[in-house]
Parts: C-alpha cells; sequence; structure tokens
C-alpha cells in the first residue's frame, strides 16, 4: 500500500493532525461501543445469564445505531463535525460508565441498547476528513481514518480482560469498562478544543433544509423512500425478538407499542423528506447540481454486506472461538477473536487506495467477491482445525470485508459534498441492519449455517455494485453568495 501522497507523520501539516485527532476519536467510540464483548462471558457469569439473554445483549448492541447514524449525519452536515463528535464521545462515555455500574440484566440490557448511540460516531469523521482532503487522496485518507478508528474494537478485545484482571476481584471488569468511559468524556473535551471543521478559508457547505437527503428526481424520490423501509423492518424484527412470544424483555403493550411508534415515525420521515424536496419536485433542478441516488443505494447495500457482517461477527467470535476449540479460555478466545478487527489497520486503507487508483466499482466489486468466499471458508470450520489455520482464515476473510468498507466509503464523498454527512449516515445505518439481519439470523441456526447467509448475501451485493456509475468530473456547491464552485471527484 502507497501512502506516497499522504505523509502520516507529517504532524504540521493541518489536514494530517486533522486526520489522526479524529481516527482517534473514532478508536475510542468503537472502543466504548464493543467494551462488553471480549467480556461477555464473566459478565454471562456474574448475572448468570442464560445464552438467548447474551444473544439479546449483542442485538441490542447494534439496534440505536440504526436512527442515530441517520440523527448524526444530519446534525453533522447541519453543526460541522468537531461540535457534534465532543457531542457524542462525552454522552456516549457516560453511558458506558453507567453500563459498568449496572445491578440487573433490565439495566445492562438498557444501557447496551443506548451504547448503540456512540456507534454513530464513524459518520462525523467521513465528513471531517472529506473537508481536508482532495478527490485523489480522499479513499486513502478516508480508509485510514476508518481502519485505525475501527481497530477500537480490536483493541477492546485485547487490553480489557487482563485490565479486569489487573483490578481484579468481581467487580474488575466493571472497573476496566468504567475506565474506557471515563477516556471518551475527556477526549470529547479535548477534540472540541483543537479540531477543525474545514480548512482555513474553506467554506462548509450545508443542506438548505434539513430532515432528509435532496434528490433531483421524482423517480430517486420514491427510491429514497422505498430504501428507507429497511432500516424500520430491522427496528421491527428487534421488537419482536425482545417480545413475549421470544426473549421476553418487553410486554406484549410495550411491543405494539414500539410497533406504532416506528410507523409514527416512518409518516413522520416521510412527510420530513418531502418537504425537503418539494421545491426540487415541482420546479425541477438545474442539470449541473443533479446526482442519482441509485449511486447512494448501491453503497447502502455493499455496506449492508461489509460492515453488517463485521458488526455481527466481531460480536460472536470470541463465543464462537469458545464454543468451537476445547481448552481455551475466556481470554484466548478473545484474543484469538481480535484478528479479525485487527486487520482494519490495513485493510481500510488498503481498500481506500485501491478505489482511489483502479476505480470506485471495479475496486468493491473484487473486494466484495473475496469476502463472499472468505465467509464461505469460516462456514467450514470446526473443531478439528488446527487453531492457527483458523485464525488466518478469519484475518484472510476479515481483510476483504475491511477492505470493502474502505472502497464504500472512498464514494462516499464523491456523491454530493453538503450532503456527505446524511449518505454517510444512510450507509452506516445500514450496517447497523445488516447486523441486526445476520445476529437475528445466528440466534435460530448455527456458526456454520450463519456463515454461508452472509456470503450468500454478498453475492447479491457483488450484483448490486454492478449498477454504479463511476464517479467523474466534478460536482457543483452554491456558495452563501450564489456563486457555483465545482468540486473534483476525479
Amino acid at each position: 500500500m502507497s501512502t506516497d501522497r499522504i505523509q502520516l507523520l507529517n504532524f504540521s501539516d493541518p489536514k494530517i493532525k486533522t486526520l489522526h485527532i479524529t481516527w482517534f476519536a473514532f478508536f475510542l467510540t468503537f472502543m466504548v461501543w464493543f467494551s462488553h464483548a471480549p467480556l461477555m462471558a464473566i459478565i454471562k457469569e456474574a448475572f448468570d445469564l442464560t445464552t438467548p439473554e447474551v444473544k439479546a445483549l449483542l442485538i441490542l448492541n447494534v439496534a440505536l445505531t440504526i436512527p442515530s447514524r441517520i440523527v448524526i449525519g444530519t446534525l453533522v452536515d447541519k453543526y460541522g463535525p468537531r461540535i457534534v463528535y465532543s457531542m457524542l464521545l462525552m454522552i456516549g462515555g457516560v453511558i458506558c460508565v453507567g453500563f459498568a455500574s449496572a445491578q440487573t440484566y433490565e439495566q445492562l440490557a438498557i444501557l447496551r441498547f443506548l451504547s448503540g448511540f456512540i456507534g454513530a460516531g464513524f459518520v462525523i469523521g467521513i465528513r471531517m476528513v472529506s473537508e481536508w482532503f482532495p478527490a485523489k487522496q480522499v479513499g486513502i485518507a478516508e480508509g485510514i481514518y476508518g481502519g485505525w478508528g475501527n481497530f477500537g474494537s480490536a483493541a477492546a478485545a485485547m487490553t480489557l480482560p487482563s485490565l479486569a484482571l489487573m483490578f481484579g476481584g468481581e467487580d474488575g471488569w466493571r472497573y476496566a469498562l468504567g475506565m474506557t468511559g471515563v477516556f471518551a468524556f475527556v477526549y470529547g473535551i479535548i477534540y472540541r478544543k483543537i479540531a477543525r471543521d474545514t480548512p482555513k478559508g474553506s467554506t462548509y457547505f450545508k443542506p438548505k433544509k434539513h430532515g432528509g437527503l435532496e434528490v433531483t428526481s421524482k423517480g430517486d424520490f420514491y427510491f429514497y423512500l422505498l430504501m428507507n423501509v429497511p432500516m424500520y423492518l430491522a427496528l421491527a424484527v428487534l421488537t419482536w425478538k425482545l417480545s413475549p412470544s421470544n426473549l421476553g424483555l418487553l410486554n406484549e403493550i410495550g411491543t405494539y407499542g414500539i410497533y406504532a411508534v416506528l410507523v409514527i415515525l416512518f409518516i413522520v420521515q416521510v412527510r420530513a423528506i418531502y418537504h425537503v424536496n418539494e421545491e426540487n419536485l415541482k420546479h425541477g433542478v438545474p442539470e449541473i447540481q443533479r446526482y442519482k441516488f441509485k449511486q447512494v443505494a448501491v453503497l447502502d447495500v455493499a455496506y449492508f454486506v461489509t460492515f453488517g457482517s463485521e458488526l455481527a461477527v466481531v460480536s460472536m467470535l470470541p463465543l464462537f472461538f469458545l464454543d468451537t476449540f476445547e481448552g481455551l479460555s475466556a481470554i484466548q478466545a478473545g484474543l484469538l477473536a481480535s484478528g479479525f478487527a485487527f486487520m482494519n489497520l490495513v485493510a481500510r486503507p488498503t481498500g481506500g487506495h485501491f478505489s482511489d487508483k483502479y476505480g470506485r466499482r471495479k475496486a468493491l466489486s473484487i473486494l466484495i467477491a473475496g469476502l463472499a468466499v472468505g465467509y464461505l471458508v469460516l462456514s467450514q470450520i470446526d473443531g478439528n482445525w488446527f487453531i492457527p489455520i483458523a485464525v488466518i482464515a478469519t484475518m484472510c476473510c476479515s481483510f476483504f470485508v475491511q477492505a470493502g468498507e474502505g472502497a464504500v466509503f472512498a464514494a462516499v464523498p464523491l456523491i454530493q459534498r453538503r450532503m456527505t454527512g446524511q449518505i454517510a449516515g444512510m450507509a452506516g445505518a445500514y450496517g447497523n441492519v445488516g447486523a441486526v439481519c445476520y445476529l437475528t439470523v445466528l440466534s435460530f441456526v448455527d456458526y456454520s449455517t450463519f456463515f454461508m447467509v452472509i456470503g450468500g448475501s454478498a453475492v447479491v451485493a457483488f450484483l448490486f455494485v454492478q449498477f454504479m456509475d463511476e464517479p467523474s468530473g466534478q460536482m457543483a456547491e452554491i456558495l452563501p453568495d450564489g456563486t457555483v464552485q465545482l468540486i473534483d471527484v476525479e
């Protein structure tokens, strides 16, 4: 992987400084978000949890991130990434400390659900990095941001079990989790002081209206509405999973109440989207300002498979190793599983670099094809495998998964600059929809079938990617004084 155009050690360069402080903010959000996973065996024993209760916590952990990424994407486009990232880190840190202090399973479940809020942090940095790097570097810059930040889940897997042991006693895991939350809170204050939204003299473009993406044709308007449906269906599936007929965390009134709220929220969102696009639908959009919503939709589906599968696998992999190979301790299983997320350090930047060099569609197609093969290989792992070979297979699969994520977000900033936060938010939300779907599948099937389902869905995503247009030429944004600024996307 070549990084000759980005001098990562040149901290005197404001854009390099911004990249480093921003990927570290993302790193902390992921460390907080997945801090429970490597400690789940200890938490399970401490609270005497059943296997279905543990699986419910895994699903709850990714649920709130679906609407959160949409909301955070809108807030980023409106208020800028500096303030929004700071707010997210501080709130997420408080929730993490609350989870570490939980005394009942109900408290664990509620706080794990709320913890999904910090998973929206990724969206913020996508807009921040795109403001500081040109199109020819944006793929690798976003890849470094995403890859190094995503490593937070691996860092949690590698450090928190040992930290819990170091504290010792029944509450060692609580202190380990609590420290993670405190660190995130403090860094939120630091980030607000040292970050800037744009380079000096640059304009931070904002949408004319807030509440939904601007689309540029009637066909795209209906396509956009249709693409919102799976996000609500995923939340409905989660509600059903927690209902009296399944895990029983919700009573019948609560279950139907949530269904009703989801329907109302969808209607409200449709009205908001129409309000944002009413003028465009009535009067049309100048050719120079148009974009195709199918570009957003393709990236949504690609991220469903790439990041959705990563979230699901990172959540279950320690238990997979623990259940598959006899004689492993919880700490050993956590370390072996960390190999999946460990690949983020190089895989996402490599995916971004491939996208910059070989084209957005071609790179994404190759990486998703590799991902499909990787999961089919993982579906064959059983207790007879040599453990190092199983770990290598896991890491090879992980490379294609995370390089694919890098390729997705190498393309996101090249669609429409002023809506980058919202586009990133929608793609990111689809990643969480994927995680909810895959983890729900896992609750019904064995590990082998789970991996095969992901591989099969990757084949579908590969077909979707073939409909993507390669970004070319320039996108147009309107300055506050009404003049047009053209931004290169090649």
